[in-house]
């Protein structure tokens, strides 16, 4: 179980690692202009597209968990249609991003709280970044569907790609063309769109055979595409719910001040490199345990998520002594302003705690998608979203930004608990 495992989750950590990576970089680039609000436009304008990606970011779970079990049963029509259906959803999805992208901007920057001067450059930021929508989306899907077919190589060779490219772009377009956020955004869609062609290469090259497959009555098939949705809808919620918290507080930073927005933002970056890394598991459990779902296979669904719960906590513990040994140092990549680094030492101690509190919840979202245990999934995120805002409002007086922080340890720690809750009622183990 172990090989089965890891040969799933390595692809997928050195996958998820050029991610975090990517946000350093972007960090890096504006945390050594001439001011903080570089660093906070870059941020605020992040929060956006966590909205118009993470957004979308169900289509990928549902997908691969779904594809996952039609990889189990051997229904090549069903891996195709998830396929054509998702990336149907996908495309549409981005093009209508780019139609109405002057109203997403400006109601997102009137939502978020923020200085003038931030507000304006994570604009200029989004109208650069926005026209990489429809790839973006289209390859959430594909790599999706690949996790799905098993094949954790494939969304490995394009991701680090895509990074690799963003990252020298970026490079690029900030030290030698001078440019500043719009040099950060310009990378990113380079990236995706050299991205997206190889995708096409890759899938040509292994899986030209589910073409034969196509048909566009049974893409739009009315049935077929609300049953998809069904699932997605539950993950949407789900994932809405991660959207909210991470965009409220980043916005609850902004509105304090520019300094503690530039912090808060450097220190996210210890979570997302957390989290990316758990996450390769998560991604080896959708596709392990969909598939077992799909061969209705209750023990080895079972011995899955007690292997997985060793690495997970093993990795955990990895994460608290690195943080711990070596967390200021590691702020220094991000920025060089002292007043930023002094800043964000002093909420040092919950990045440090993060991995232990966070952990669990990265597994279980896995098992869960890979079951297709969408309502569960949802309901505890609801529940864990409640214990977000009902922890700030309490403390949010007394302990200013360290009530951000621990309200975001208590929601991850809330997810993971739920879940477990939860467990014993998936309905693999009513079958």
């Amino acid at each position: 179980m172990n090989k089965d495992i890891l040969k799933l989750a390595i692809p997928n950590i050195l996958t998820n690692l050029t991610v975090p990576l990517l946000g350093m970089v972007d960090m890096h680039l504006m945390g050594y202009q001439d001011s903080s609000v570089f660093m906070g436009a870059v941020a605020l304008g992040g929060v956006i597209f966590n909205f118009v990606y993470w957004g979308f970011a169900f289509l990928r779970m549902s997908l691969s968990g779904m594809a996952a079990q039609a990889f189990g049963r051997n229904n090549t029509t069903e891996m195709a249609m998830m396929l054509f259906r998702g990336l149907f959803l996908a495309l549409s999805a981005g093009l209508l991003l780019l139609l109405l992208q002057k109203g997403v901007v400006g109601l997102s920057l009137q939502i978020l709280e923020g200085s003038p001067e931030v507000k304006k450059l994570a604009a200029d930021y989004f109208y650069v970044r926005i026209w990489a929508a429809p790839l973006a989306i289209s390859l959430m899907v594909i790599n999706g569907w690949f996790l799905g077919m098993q094949n954790a190589i494939y969304p490995m060779i394009i991701s680090i790609t895509i990074n690799i490219v963003n990252i020298l772009s970026s490079f690029f377009f900030v030290k030698v063309m001078n440019m500043k956020v719009e040099g950060v955004a310009l990378g990113s869609v380079v990236a995706n769109g050299i991205g997206f062609s190889l995708s096409i290469i890759l899938f040509m090259r292994k899986y030209r055979h589910i073409l034969r497959e196509f048909n566009i009555k049974e893409v739009l098939n009315k049935s077929g595409l609300l049953g998809f949705l069904d699932v997605s809808g539950d993950i949407f919620l789900r994932t809405l719910c991660i959207i909210v918290v991470f965009t409220f507080f980043t916005s609850k930073s902004a509105g304090t001040s520019d300094l503690i927005l530039a912090a808060n933002s450097a220190l996210l970056q210890f979570l997302f490199l957390f989290s990316y890394f758990l996450d390769g598991f998560a991604y080896a459990a959708e596709a392990l345990v969909g598939k077992f779902t799909g061969g209705k296979n209750i023990t080895e669904i079972k011995r899955t998520v007690r292997y997985l719960f060793g690495w997970g906590i093993a990795f955990a513990l990895i994460f608290v002594a690195i943080y711990g040994g070596f967390g200021k140092n590691i702020l220094f990549l991000f920025t060089n302003q002292p007043e930023v680094i002094k800043e964000a030492s002093i909420y040092l101690p919950w990045l440090i705690l993060l991995p232990v509190t966070g952990f669990s919840s990265y597994i279980w979202d896995g098992i869960y998608i890979g079951a297709t245990a969408s309502r569960l999934m949802r309901n505890t995120m609801l529940l864990a979203t409640i214990v977000f805002f009902s922890i700030f409002y309490s403390l949010k007086s007394s302990l200013a930004n360290h009530a951000l922080w621990l309200s975001m340890n208590c929601f991850m720690l809330g997810r993971g608990l739920f879940q477990t809750f939860f467990y014993s009622k998936l309905n693999i183990f009513k079958q």
